[in-house]
């Protein structure tokens, strides 16, 4: 099996110092030997781990119990990665989700972190690597409210969940619709011009045909309302401080 000799040298270097007593993470893997192997990784640092060997099964024990983490895989036969994210993102909306796949193009990243998961993680990896981020996902999840809630004027942001609020309950964020109402409101009052979104929000070099920021800000109006962000007509756009 493609990296699992890596795997196996990581797993001396790692230890087996418990970390997550009682923390249970459902780990999906459509690869025995993965499947196996990573898990008796996990558990020998503390955690209380399950397995599933498809889509179908995670769904199922998602359905039926609560887990503090998903590790999933994106390549699997029958119910694949991408439907089986939809699908836990729809049952539990709040599920902190760690992807580890063999595939490493872009899209396939982008696709993942904006349909919910926390993190994305290619493999083959390093153990090391894997636990780190797997405590980083649990960390995250359990952060204090002071610090899983933005709020300004009536939009209450969820940190953890990437749902935002408005007054009549809340409403899922996709990835980039997060970021782009993160930035707006951590500059709430300010005006944000389209090359400063562009630079700060998509990592991308301004390009004035692009027509990318006025798709996203009419999706959140869409789910926020149409008098929660303000357009500057020729300048860009501010989200309304109260």
């Amino acid at each position: 099996m493609e990296g699992v000799a890596t795997y196996a040298h990581d797993a001396q270097m790692a230890g087996t110092a418990p970390a997550g007593a009682r923390t249970r993470i459902l780990l999906i893997d459509d690869e025995p030997t993965i499947l196996s192997f990573v898990s008796r990784i996990l558990r020998g640092h503390g955690f209380s781990v399950d397995c599933a060997a498809d889509g179908a099964q995670c769904l199922a024990m998602i359905r039926e119990h609560r887990y503090a983490l998903v590790v999933l895989d994106m390549v699997m036969p029958g119910v694949d990665g991408a439907s089986t994210l939809r699908g836990i993102m729809a049952a539990r909306p709040e599920q902190p989700v760690l992807v580890l796949s063999a595939l490493s193009d872009t899209d396939s990243k982008v696709q993942a972190l904006e349909m919910g998961a926390g993190d994305y993680l290619t493999k083959p990896f390093a153990l090391a690597e894997l636990l780190a981020r797997v405590r980083t996902r649990l960390r995250q999840s359990v952060s204090p409210e002071s610090e899983r809630f933005l709020r300004v004027g009536n939009v209450t942001l969820d940190l953890q969940r990437h749902s935002a609020d408005v007054g009549a309950g809340q409403v899922m964020l996709s990835g980039r619709e997060f970021e782009l109402l993160l930035h707006l409101m951590r500059r709430a009052g300010e005006v944000c011009t389209r090359e400063q979104l562009l630079a700060e929000v998509w990592d991308t070099p301004f390009d004035p045909g692009t027509n990318v920021i006025d798709v996203y800000i009419r999706r959140l109006r869409a789910k926020l309302g149409g008098e929660t962000i303000e357009t500057l007509r020729s300048v860009g756009y501010a989200l309304r401080a109260a």
